[in-house]
């Protein structure tokens, strides 16, 4: 078996590198809440909705939500497969 290297690094944000970690944090908390729309979705129509589905429908949620246009995509694609693994793990 080959072993894995694994590094941590320790970062010193200036106050206003802080306020945007935070901010941005902030952010995928509240996606990560708001896509719980897998739990509507499956109480109310027996749907099952997967990460791929929440994915495609990004552009559609950034539209509506023009702050989050300010996070990178892989940040937010991210945070929902964090979503899906959790789900995955509760089943």
């Amino acid at each position: 078996m080959k072993a894995v290297k694994a590094f941590k690094y320790r970062i010193y944000p200036n106050k206003g590198q802080e306020q945007k970690l935070l901010w941005t944090l902030e952010q995928c908390r509240f996606l990560y809440n708001c896509a719980e729309q897998r739990i509507r979705a499956y109480k109310s129509q027996g749907v099952s909705i997967g990460y791929h589905e929440q994915a495609v429908s990004l552009p559609e949620v950034k539209k509506a939500l023009p702050e989050l246009k300010q996070i990178h995509s892989q940040v937010l694609q991210d945070t929902l497969k964090r979503l899906d693994k959790a789900y995955s793990a509760f089943c």
